[in-house]
């Protein structure tokens, strides 16, 4: 399908929060979406290694015009041209690709790619990044995102990896303009029992966390 509908940053803002939907089936997405949105959670990435994953994408993409939605670990150009073709509003990296930044700079298309040090996360923002995906930041907490925005305050971060309930608003005190979450929003139990009213209340439970920090 055409990526005829452009990302908003609007939505994305009432939840600052990427989900990350890797390895499920499209009739436990559509699931859990539902769920997902009466939270007022907007903004979601299928990874490439998910099995489906156009599928998936241009499914959301069809039945879902309040999501952002978009393709996470985005390693290659084939990777992308994949991504762009399902009708992919963003894309997320695990690492730093050159070449698909500047494709999606070149695009308008927001990319969020990811990156560790200093030197790595000041050269994506350079190349262009919509913000940068601090990952894996499970081993760096609030701290090293505080100590990093000190000196490059301009620079938009990301944490993924690692943020959880328990400290999603220390990462928002630190600075960061939104986090990718993955097992520790998509409940594993909760999906398996199919108690998708509980996954909402967990939804909405990390939402207040941050209720602080959103716009709506």
């Amino acid at each position: 399908m055409q990526n005829n509908t452009a990302f908003s940053w609007h939505r994305y803002h009432i939840t600052p929060i990427v989900g990350i939907v890797r390895g499920l089936d499209l009739d436990t997405v559509r699931q859990i979406i539902k769920a997902y949105i009466a939270a007022k959670f907007y903004t979601i990435e299928v990874t490439m290694n998910t099995p489906n994953v156009a599928k998936i994408i241009n499914d959301l993409r069809l039945n879902y015009p309040d999501l952002n939605v978009g393709a996470g670990t985005v390693c290659t150009m084939a990777d992308l041209d994949k991504a762009i073709a399902a009708g992919a509003q963003f894309i997320v990296t695990p690492i730093i690709d050159e070449e698909v930044i500047k494709k999606c700079v070149a695009m308008q298309l927001p990319i969020f790619p990811g990156a560790y040090t200093p030197t790595e996360i000041y050269k994506a923002w350079a190349l262009g990044a919509s913000a940068v995906k601090v990952f894996p930041a499970t081993q760096l907490g609030p701290k090293y995102i505080k100590d990093v925005l000190a000196p490059l305050n301009q620079i938009k971060l990301m944490p993924t990896g690692g943020v959880s309930q328990e400290n999603i608003k220390s990462f928002f005190k630190a600075g960061v303009v939104g986090a990718g979450m993955g097992s520790s929003l998509f409940d594993k139990q909760m999906i398996k029992v199919k108690d998708f009213k509980a996954l909402q209340g967990h939804f909405t439970a990390i939402r207040d966390e941050i209720n602080l920090f959103v716009k709506s």
